[in-house]
């Protein structure tokens, strides 16, 4: 498993050693050991979703104290996966780091606490597995617009399938960040 760090501070994109045979193949997709080098949490709770093509969720992250950091994988399929800073101090605030996940290149995205996290499906049918550091909160849940002008995420994709909520999410000029 290599683990190699992004533009945007302590965000990581990791890729899994694959061992293929003629049976398929096998891969470890996480390892605490291995982990523990880049960061001192713990995984608490594993969430799965079936996208069809153009789907798009987000910008979603959970305030303080439920704050949740992720680490994304694509089961079937591909995704955009997107990250955007929301640390206050950070000088990558508001900036964002994308990269292609899928289950063919197998690679993965750990998502730290103080960043909003979204996706836009490629394929229809795609799946994706995320591991979260604390338990889903409702109360907590909050999200930036996902086409912000402020932003400039190249999505790919003019008219995404996206939820009521996630139209209607706030803009990041008014944003006022808990991180």
């Amino acid at each position: 498993m290599t683990i190699k760090t992004t533009d945007l501070e302590d965000v990581l994109l990791i890729t899994p050693k694959v061992f293929y045979d003629e049976r398929g193949y096998f891969m470890e997709t996480f390892n605490q050991k291995n982990f523990e080098r880049f960061s001192d949490l713990t995984f608490v709770q594993d969430n799965e979703s079936l996208s069809q093509k153009n789907v798009l969720r987000g910008l979603h992250f959970q305030k303080p104290p439920f704050a949740q950091a992720k680490l994304i994988r694509v089961v079937q399929g591909s995704i955009y996966d997107v990250a955007v800073d929301l640390r206050k101090d950070s000088p990558n605030y508001g900036k964002y780091y994308g990269h292609i996940l899928s289950a063919e290149n197998k690679h993965q995205l750990f998502i730290p606490i103080g960043f909003a996290h979204g996706f836009l499906s490629r394929e229809d049918n795609t799946i994706i597995n995320y591991k979260c550091s604390n338990f889903y909160q409702k109360e907590a849940e909050d999200s930036i617009l996902w086409n912000d002008e402020n932003l400039n995420i190249p999505w790919g994709v003019e008219h995404p399938i996206i939820t009521e909520k996630d139209k209607h999410a706030q803009k990041f000029s008014k944003f006022d960040s808990p991180f």
